[in-house]
C-alpha cells in the first residue's frame, strides 16, 4: 500500500514540478541549429556571360585570338599550327569556301563554327582569311 502511495505522489506532484521552467515541447523559433548545421561554401555552376559585342562583326585577327588560338597555336587534337606552312598547303589548296564550310560544319576534333557557336559565317570567313595569311 505506501508503494502506491509513494508511486501515486511521484505521478501527482514530482512529474508536473520536474517540467515547470522546461517551456513547450516545441522547438523555439529563435533556434539557430539549422544555420549551425550548413554547409561551409556552395557551388553554384553558371554559364559564362557572353563578351559584350558592340553588335559590328569581328575581324578575323580578333576571331583568331578568341576562338581558334586554343587549338590552333599549339596543334592540340591534330589542329594544323597556325603559319605552318606544310600542314597548311593541302588545305589552302582547297580553296577559301572549302575551308569556310569545315569550319561551319565542323571537322575532325574542331565542333561547328570551331567552337564559337555565336560566330557570324562573315566572322569565320574573317579568322579563315587571317590563318591561310598566316601560313602564306
Amino acid at each position: 500500500m505506501i508503494t502506491i502511495v509513494v508511486a501515486l505522489l511521484l505521478v501527482v506532484v514530482i512529474w508536473p514540478l520536474s517540467l515547470m521552467g522546461k517551456g513547450a515541447g516545441t522547438p523555439r523559433a529563435t533556434d539557430d541549429a539549422d544555420a549551425r548545421i550548413q554547409p561551409v561554401a556552395k557551388v553554384e555552376l553558371a554559364k559564362a556571360a557572353a563578351a559584350k559585342s558592340d553588335g559590328k562583326p569581328r575581324d578575323g585577327a580578333t576571331v583568331y585570338q578568341s576562338v581558334c588560338m586554343a587549338c590552333h597555336a599549339s596543334g592540340a587534337a591534330g589542329a594544323p599550327k597556325a603559319g605552318d606552312k606544310a600542314a597548311w598547303a593541302p588545305r589552302i589548296a582547297t580553296g577559301t569556301a572549302a575551308l569556310v564550310k569545315s569550319v561551319t560544319n565542323g571537322k575532325g576534333a574542331m565542333p561547328p563554327k570551331g567552337g564559337g557557336a555565336d560566330l557570324s559565317d562573315a566572322e569565320i570567313k574573317a579568322a579563315v582569311e587571317h590563318l591561310v595569311g598566316l601560313a602564306k
